[in-house]
């Protein structure tokens, strides 16, 4: 007791209120074996467990079960895949908005492909209109449906979009939606209280070499209630611009972890909180390794985040895992 005490006041001391507010830290977890390393990869979460999908090159699922603390290499996906958000609907985790091949032009994968852990089975699902296909896009669940916001349509090329669309894996229907404010890249999302967060994220172009410091501070909001976009005012500007960082929602806030930026060789550890509620920012603690091309995920009231990049760029590779416990 007296030692968690003394972290607490420890953290206190260094970021004040915010964490008082929500009295948590990031503790590494040293399961009894690693998963791969990898990069530009995505996490997500079905049947109690957690699941490292992708990243550059062919890289097997592997499978965390937190009851074991144990690691486990599962199927390898079809194809290459990287950059991209996953979503896990009934069970199953899907994968859209993603891209495959090599550096700059990795192309939009045309298909959305779905995993099945129970089976340990890949499988397509259906096709992405030619029109809206893109990669290193958000990608989230609302209500049955599934969304995919902003993308860019040549790897780290050229073609930066503002798409935003919805996706019904029961009919397989494609409808396209109003556009976000400005398109961005390199970007997670999240919702909260029927609200979605679009924040970090950047313009990559390549072909102007401009890839890395492009980072977007403008913050856009989109309500489910009202189906409109806005804006928000500069004082909610994103406190740390930084793409490549994954976005969660917990409670009433959306978490922002990690990321790379033009303004620092290595990957960003920042975390920062957005109250959907109050429209205001408060800085976390930060993660114990900065990481970026990576994904967190919620599971059991617990937040977990794994792999990833340790600098900017394509590495060091990681395959070491965090959770924010209380």
């Amino acid at each position: 007791m007296k030692t968690h005490l003394k972290i607490l006041l420890l953290l206190i001391s260094v970021y004040g209120n915010s964490v008082r507010s929500f009295a948590q830290a990031w503790q590494a977890i040293e399961p009894d074996n690693l998963p791969e390393k990898r990069h530009e990869n995505a996490m997500a979460t079905a049947n109690g467990k957690l699941y490292l999908l992708g990243g550059r090159g062919m890289r097997s699922v592997n499978e965390y079960d937190p009851k074991k603390d144990t690691w486990t290499t599962l199927s390898a996906p079809p194809i290459e895949m990287s950059h991209f958000q996953a979503v896990s609907y009934k069970d199953e985790i899907y994968v859209l908005g993603a891209l495959t091949g090599a550096f700059p032009h990795e192309k939009p994968i045309p298909d959305i492909y779905i995993f099945n852990p129970i089976r340990n089975e890949w499988r397509k699902g259906g096709e992405i209109p030619e029109n809206r296909r893109r990669g290193s896009a958000g990608t989230f669940v609302l209500n049955n449906k599934i969304y995919l916001v902003c993308g860019i349509q040549d790897g780290h090329w050229d073609g930066n979009v503002a798409w935003f669309d919805e996706y019904d894996p029961a009919t397989g229907k494609w409808i396209v939606l109003a556009d976000a404010p400005r398109p961005r890249d390199h970007v997670q999302v999240a919702v909260a209280n029927n609200k979605l967060l679009v924040a970090g994220g950047r313009l990559s172009s390549a072909k102007t070499n401009q890839v890395i410091n492009t980072t977007i501070k403008e913050v856009d909001l989109y309500d489910f209630t009202s189906r409109k976009w806005i804006t928000l005012s500069p004082e909610s500007n994103i406190p740390t611009m930084r793409a490549g960082n994954t976005a969660i929602a917990y409670g009433n806030k959306i978490l922002l972890i990690g990321g790379e930026s033009g303004t620092q060789e290595a990957a960003h550890s920042e975390v920062e909180a957005f109250n959907i509620q109050t429209l205001k920012w408060e800085k976390l603690p930060s993660l114990h390794q900065g990481r970026h091309g990576t994904q967190a995920v919620l599971l059991n009231k617990k937040v977990y985040i794994a792999a990833g990049s340790a600098n900017r760029g394509g590495g060091p590779e990681l395959n070491d895992m965090e959770v924010l416990v209380k």
